[in-house]
């Protein structure tokens, strides 16, 4: 959680408002969704 919102930080920093998470075949759960989740309320749009 700690990473997707420092992910969400220095996005914010940069202009970046949206992205893409491709996560291909592969189940969205996990260590993955936790650092999407602490990304998006970090305020980075899916």
């Amino acid at each position: 959680a700690l990473v997707g919102k420092l992910v969400a930080e220095r996005a914010s920093k940069a202009g970046v408002k949206e992205v893409v998470f491709d996560r291909g075949a592969f189940i969205y759960h996990g260590r993955i969704k936790a650092l999407a989740d602490a990304a998006r309320e970090g305020g980075l749009t899916f």
